[in-house]
Formats: structure tokens, C-alpha cells, sequence
């Protein structure tokens, strides 16, 4: 989370050291830049090993908060040259729809040249495609959609709660949000199939209770919630919202009353016609 990548090098027998900081050339760990107001823009959610512009030298491309893109050069045998560059569409940065970008390398279109695809925080898979030409260093289009999100992603704690209603894992059908991707011929037929993983809530009702019990309660908590939050917005002064806050919390803990919430994720194949 604080922007620092981490190796783990490989040792003869198999087994693999404890995690080191990657550091640049300089000595100095490999930092993605941001500006004091702009910080969570330094928090990689990505690094990707690759030979990015085909030098022959593995660069590493990555993503971040924002949901843009840098890379940093590398000079062989583990080594990076300490700045990275962003990668860009014409002259401005490229970006994913949406947050939390995830890059994935990899020649989809298969035209020879290094595309990139990516996961996102609101779910769903997407892909630039590079025009550049192979082994040059890439030149790519505007995100579009390969998976487009299946649903929108779930509120927390200090935002306007939504209608609450079941969620099974039977009811699923594709992945949810804070997508994953890795991209492989996962069933060996020579084309590129797509592993995304995912994030998302499971909800059923508390014990004792029915479906039909659990939304009536729920309609009634969504009252006392909307009640607390206006509350908190009116509050004037730091005694008073921290007064608020402490019944707000109390109020959000409620839930607990009527349904059972299960923090989890999934794995889903797509297989490449």
C-alpha cells in the first residue's frame, strides 16, 4: 500500500529469499511519483515484469489508485533506472475507465506487438490495443471494454446505502468489482483466454429470519441510517460529531440484525472462442 515493490529472488533449491524493496539504480526504492495533494496516486496496485520497448532488458509497467500507467526502463540483470515515465495516449496519460489500474501485457490482438489489458475497481476487463508495430516501444489506443462490469459495486460505511438484498453465489454471473487478470491458453487451444478475479459481499439473512423479514428490516434500518447521516452533516462543531459518529457507527453495526455478509472473491474463466 505505501508504493514500495517488493522482489522475492529465486534461490537454487527452489525456495525464494525474504521480500526485499526494489530499488532503482540510484539506491533509492522504485516510487511511483505523486505530489503531497495527489499521494494515493503513488500506490501501485500492479507491477508487470516485461520487455516493454524491446530492448531485450525487462522493464517493469505499472498501475496505480488514479488508474493510470508508468513504466521503468530496465537496464538488465534486475536493474531499473530509478524514473519512470508514463505511458501515454497522444499527450495525455492514459487511463482505464475507472480506478485501480491493473496491467496485463500481452500481445492480444496477435499482430506481434505487446497489447495491454487491464482489471479495474469497478469491475470488468479492458484492453488498449498498441499500433506501434513489434519491438518498438508501444503506442496505444483508448481502453475499450472486453468484460464490461456485471453490476455496480457495493456502498460502504459513510455513503447513501442502497436497497439491501440477497446475494448468493448462484445468483452470480461474471465478476463483480475490484477486477484481476491474468491472461493465458488456459485450455491449450492456442488462443488467449482470461482469468479475472474479483471482490465482492455475499448477503443472506440473519439466522431465523426470511428473505421477505430480512428486506423489511432493512427498509426500516435504511430510515434510521439516512436520519444519522443527515445528523452528521448538520453536526457544527468536533464535539458534537464525534457525539454523531459514535450513534452513526452504532446505527451501521445494526445491520448485523437482519443479515449475514460474507467478504469474498472469485476466480471466473473466460475462454476465447
Amino acid at each position: 500500500m505505501a508504493g514500495l515493490f517488493q522482489v522475492l529472488y529465486g534461490k537454487p533449491d527452489g525456495k525464494f529469499g525474504k521480500a526485499e524493496v526494489l530499488n532503482g539504480t540510484d539506491g533509492k526504492p522504485l516510487i511511483i511519483p505523486a505530489d503531497r495533494e495527489h499521494i494515493v496516486d503513488a500506490i501501485c496496485t500492479r507491477p508487470f515484469a516485461v520487455d516493454w520497448n524491446g530492448d531485450g532488458h525487462l522493464d517493469l509497467v505499472v498501475g496505480n489508485f488514479k488508474g493510470t500507467f508508468y513504466w521503468f526502463r530496465g537496464e538488465g540483470k534486475g536493474a531499473f533506472h530509478p524514473e519512470p515515465e508514463p505511458i501515454r495516449l497522444g499527450a495525455e496519460l492514459l487511463h482505464i475507465q475507472g480506478y485501480h489500474s491493473d496491467p496485463f501485457a500481452i500481445d492480444w490482438d496477435g499482430d506481434g506487438d505487446l497489447d495491454l489489458v487491464s482489471g479495474s475497481a469497478q469491475g470488468g476487463v479492458q484492453w488498449a490495443e498498441n499500433v506501434a508495430g513489434a519491438g518498438k516501444l508501444p503506442e496505444l489506443r483508448a481502453f475499450q471494454w472486453l468484460i464490461k462490469p456485471v453490476q455496480e459495486s457495493q456502498k460502504g460505511e459513510d455513503e447513501e446505502p442502497q436497497d439491501i438484498d440477497v446475494v448468493t453465489e448462484d445468483g452470480l454471473t461474471g465478476p463483480t468489482k475490484s477486477t484481476r487478470v491474468w491472461v493465458a491458453d488456459v485450455n491449450g487451444d492456442g488462443k488467449l483466454d482470461l482469468l479475472v478475479g474479483d471482490s465482492l459481499t455475499l448477503i443472506a439473512p440473519a439466522d431465523g429470519l426470511t428473505v421477505a423479514a430480512m428486506k423489511q428490516k432493512s427498509a426500516e434500518w435504511k430510515k434510521r441510517y439516512a436520519a444519522a447521516v443527515k445528523e452528521l452533516e448538520a453536526a457544527q462543531d468536533d464535539e458534537q460529531r464525534s457525539k454523531v459518529q459514535e450513534k452513526f457507527s452504532k446505527i451501521y453495526e445494526q445491520r448485523t440484525e437482519f443479515l449475514k455478509e460474507d467478504d469474498t472473491g472469485f476466480v471466473w474463466l473466460y475462454l476465447q472462442k
